[in-house]
């Protein structure tokens, strides 16, 4: 059984005539999130690249184990089962063949650098901002964009109904450079809220990694 979003990375991998580099992907993910939904099937933040979501990754590895996706770092690539699996999908086709004609020619840093211009809070975090967008006027969006220094402060900040692009999101919008996790269990069946999983997250974003060891309030 697969969910309705891991069904979206299978019908755009094959409307994009896959395979897609890793960072490509994100890029047209993210794209097509917000161009062709209404209520987007994923969350991204601002990471080293640029937009990145991190249950777009958790799906693929999924995906990878039930033989749909190829395994590889590099690439998003269908297998023959998943391609069947994409042209079985009850959404109609035309949508996501528009995005990929109007994508078609755009890969690599011309992608990077059209979507860090047009949503340049994803690019706050890049380590190839300069790469790809060499001149200093075209980062001056970025620049602002920027969430803004806050004074010493608490922030207290439940997660039941966000997911984890979501919640990381809020805490840089917020400031937050330290989490500190209250729960007696560290433990969630909500992907992205166990233990490890947020630590590296965090780490991910430039956060400090969550303190387990605080004591219950």
């Amino acid at each position: 059984m697969l969910f309705d979003r891991q069904r979206v990375l299978l019908e755009l991998l094959d409307a994009l005539n896959e395979p897609v580099g890793s960072t490509d992907f994100q890029k047209l993910l993210f794209l097509y999130t917000r161009e062709g939904e209404l209520n987007p099937s994923y969350d991204f933040v601002p990471y080293r690249f640029g937009c990145f979501s991190f249950t777009s990754y958790a799906d693929k590895r999924r995906l990878v184990e039930q033989g749909l996706l190829d395994e590889n770092d590099q690439t998003w690539k269908l297998t023959d089962k998943g391609r069947r699996m994409a042209r079985a999908g009850e959404r109609s086709p035309l949508p996501m063949a528009r995005f990929a004609r109007q994508y078609k020619n755009l890969r690599g840093n011309a992608l990077v650098a059209d979507v860090y211009q047009r949503h340049p809070y994803f690019a706050t975090r890049s380590e190839i901002v300069e790469k790809v967008l060499p001149k200093k006027e075209d980062r001056a969006r970025i620049e602002a964009a920027r969430p803004a220094k806050q004074t010493p402060g608490l922030v207290t900040l439940g997660y039941e109904t966000k997911t984890l692009e979501a919640y990381l999101n809020q805490l840089l919008q917020d400031g937050v450079t330290l989490l500190c996790d209250v729960r007696r269990n560290p433990l969630s069946r909500k992907y992205g809220f166990s233990k490890s999983t947020l630590s590296n997250a965090c780490e991910g974003v430039g956060n400090r990694s969550p303190l387990y060891d605080m004591p219950n309030g």
